[in-house]
C-alpha cells in the first residue's frame, strides 16, 4: 500500500480509502460481511474509510462504527453531512442548526468521540458560507471534528470559500472529494488544479464509474451489478451516453491486457496517477470485490499507459455529461434561470 499526505494536513492516508457506502441496504451487505471487509482492508494497509450519515440513513456509519470497535486511533475516519436525514424540512443542509446536529448524530452512530474528516456532501446554495464555515470551525474547536472538507464542489465555490475563510478567520476545507473516473475527467479542467492551488488532498469517489471500469460490464454480456438495478437509466444501452461508455470500456479493456493489469487496476491506477489526487475511495460490496480492487494498491501506470487512456477518453471529457453531480442549480431548475 502506498501512503500520502492529506493536503497540508500531515495526515498520511492511504491511497486507497475504503468506502462504507454499500454497508447497509444500499448494497445489501450485512454487519458480518462490512466487519470482514474493513478487517482485510486494514490488515492490507487501509488506513482511511469514508462513509456518510445519508448512506441507508445512518446504518452505514453505524456498522462502520461496529467495525472499528477498540481500533479507533488506527483508522482515519470521515463522514458527511448535508443531505435530507427525514422529511423534516430543517433535517438537512450545512447550516448551523442543522450541523450541529447532524455531528452529534454522526458521533453517537459511529460510536467515538470525534471524527477526523466532516464533510460537507454538496455545496449548499441556500446557506452562505460564512454559516457554514463558522459552524464547522465551532464543530473543530469544540474537538467534535479534527477537519473539515467539502464534496462535489463546482470549482468556484471551492475557491469561494478558501477566500470566506481566509477574509474572516475561519477554519478552511482542507480536502475535496469529487466524482472522477477515466470515463467521467471534467474535473481535470477546473476543480483539480484548483485544489492543487489551495493545497488540498483529493478523495476521488466512483474511480470505477458506478461498475462501468470493475469488468463486469462487457460488450454481449448481461449487466450484473447492483447499480445496473439502482439507477437503470445509467446503463440502457440506447443511451447514447451508455453507448458511448461501454466502446470505451471495450478499448480499454485492451489496454489494460496490453499492460498485464486488470480494468480495475487500469482505473484506480489512472485516478492516483494525478498529481492533485491523494487517494481513490473504493466501495467494494464483498470481500471479492475487495480482493480485486485491492490488487490496485501498488499499481503504477507508465507514461505509454496513460498515453493509451487519452486517446480513448481525452483529459477533461466526461462522457456522460448528465451525469454529474456538480452542476450549479440554475441549470438544473429552469424557474431559477428565469427569475
Amino acid at each position: 500500500m502506498q501512503y500520502r499526505t492529506l493536503g497540508r494536513t500531515g495526515v498520511n492516508v492511504s491511497t486507497l480509502v475504503l468506502g462504507a457506502m454499500n454497508f447497509g441496504a444500499i448494497g445489501r451487505t450485512t454487519q458480518e460481511e462490512a466487519t470482514a471487509i474493513v478487517d482485510v482492508a486494514l490488515e492490507a494497509g487501509v488506513n482511511m474509510i469514508d462513509t456518510a450519515d445519508r448512506y441507508s440513513a445512518g446504518e452505514s456509519e453505524e456498522m462502520v462504527g461496529r467495525a472499528i470497535a477498540g481500533r479507533r486511533d488506527d483508522i482515519v475516519l470521515a463522514t458527511k453531512a448535508y443531505l435530507p436525514m427525514s422529511t423534516e424540512i430543517n433535517h438537512q443542509g450545512t447550516s448551523r442548526r442543522w450541523l450541529h446536529t447532524a455531528a452529534e448524530d454522526s458521533l453517537r452512530r459511529l460510536g467515538v468521540d470525534h471524527i477526523d474528516l466532516y464533510q460537507m456532501h454538496r455545496w449548499d446554495p441556500e446557506t452562505s458560507d460564512d454559516e457554514t464555515l463558522s459552524a464547522l470551525t465551532d464543530l473543530q474547536r469544540a474537538g467534535k471534528i479534527r477537519y473539515f472538507g467539502s464534496s462535489t464542489f463546482p470549482a468556484y465555490r471551492i475557491v469561494q470559500a478558501q477566500w470566506e475563510s481566509r477574509s474572516r478567520g475561519l477554519g478552511r476545507y482542507v480536502t475535496e472529494q469529487p466524482g472522477y473516473s477515466i470515463l467521467q475527467r471534467a474535473v481535470e479542467t477546473h476543480v483539480l488544479p484548483v485544489t492543487e492551488e489551495y493545497g488540498m488532498g483529493v478523495l476521488a469517489w466512483s474511480p470505477l464509474a458506478s461498475g462501468w471500469l470493475s469488468g463486469a460490464i462487457r460488450e454481449g454480456r448481461e449487466m450484473t451489478t447492483n447499480r445496473s438495478s439502482a439507477m437503470p437509466g445509467r446503463f440502457d444501452l440506447p443511451v447514447p451516453a451508455n453507448r458511448a461508455k461501454l466502446d470505451a470500456v471495450e478499448k480499454l479493456a485492451v489496454v489494460a491486457e496490453q499492460a498485464d493489469l486488470t480494468l480495475i487496476q487500469l482505473a484506480l491506477g489512472f485516478v492516483t496517477a494525478h498529481p492533485a489526487v491523494t487517494s481513490a475511495i473504493i466501495g467494494p460490496r464483498t470481500l471479492d470485490h475487495l480482493q480485486s480492487q485491492l490488487a490496485a494498491a501498488d499499481t503504477v501506470l507508465s507514461t505509454e499507459v496513460l498515453d493509451a487512456i487519452d486517446s480513448v477518453v481525452a483529459p477533461g471529457t466526461d462522457l456522460a455529461a448528465d451525469e454529474k453531480s456538480d452542476t450549479p442549480p440554475s441549470l438544473l431548475n429552469p424557474a431559477l434561470r428565469r427569475r
